[in-house]
């Protein structure tokens, strides 16, 4: 990568990491200050915007982007998997939020922008720095199956949680409403989703990567991490 696509690329990675920050900490205020909702604290409604897919998707992104900014020969299983998880749960984000969650919402001022960073601006800056700068050469089969690890691990603990005090995140897994038969099958919907765009990713990765794999290799040993993802 030359030096200009470098700086961009870390420049690009930076800005998504800062909207992250932005768009959740805007996220928390305004739970906080959302005096309507299930939780009667502030404290409680502050750290229950952590329970949010979105926002933990964010988080993921935001923490996957930063460590490019600062560096971008990353690699790892551990930063790969990260990688995608992030790529994919922030798609997914997006993809069903503005599908079926969007019109439930009407808000305004400090309440909108976070809404609009976290569920537009995220999504579209994570899909476009991955598809431009990469890191090319980080997907795997075994990186696609461990990217569904957090998912089924949120679902896990939003069913237990919500069994514990009767409160879901959202509509699609509200067990209250819809009964465990109905919310499982909207769920595995959604895993469906994830497992098809993280293959999808691992399939358009290795496609854009001869064209790019000298820009966006994350070390010298290219051709050996492409034998071994095989």
């Amino acid at each position: 990568m030359h030096g200009l696509s470098h700086r961009w690329a870390r420049l690009w990675f930076a800005a998504t990491a800062l909207c992250v920050g932005v768009g959740v900490a805007l996220s928390v205020v305004s739970a906080v200050h959302n005096t309507g909702g299930h939780f009667h604290s502030g404290v409680a409604r502050g750290f229950n915007a952590f329970a949010f897919f979105t926002i933990d998707s964010n988080l993921i992104v935001g923490a996957t982007t930063g460590l490019l900014a600062l560096r971008l020969q990353r690699d790892g299983m551990v930063f790969r998997v990260a990688r995608l998880t992030g790529l994919v749960c922030i798609t997914v984000t997006g993809v069903v939020y503005h599908v079926a969650l969007a019109h439930l919402l009407e808000l305004d001022s400090w309440d909108l922008v976070a809404d609009q960073l976290v569920h537009t601006v995220v999504p579209l800056t994570a899909v476009v720095g991955w598809l431009v700068f990469g890191p090319r050469r980080l997907i795997s089969g075994r990186v696609v199956w461990l990217s569904l690890v957090f998912p089924v691990l949120w679902l896990a603990f939003t069913l237990a949680r919500g069994a514990a005090i009767s409160w879901y995140p959202y509509p699609f897994v509200d067990v209250s409403h819809l009964g465990y038969a109905k919310a499982l099958v909207n769920c595995l919907w959604v895993a469906v989703l994830l497992l098809g765009l993280a293959a999808g990713a691992w399939l358009l990765d290795r496609w854009l990567a001869p064209r790019s794999s000298a820009a966006t290799a994350p070390d010298g040993r290219l051709a050996e991490h492409a034998t071994a993802d095989r």
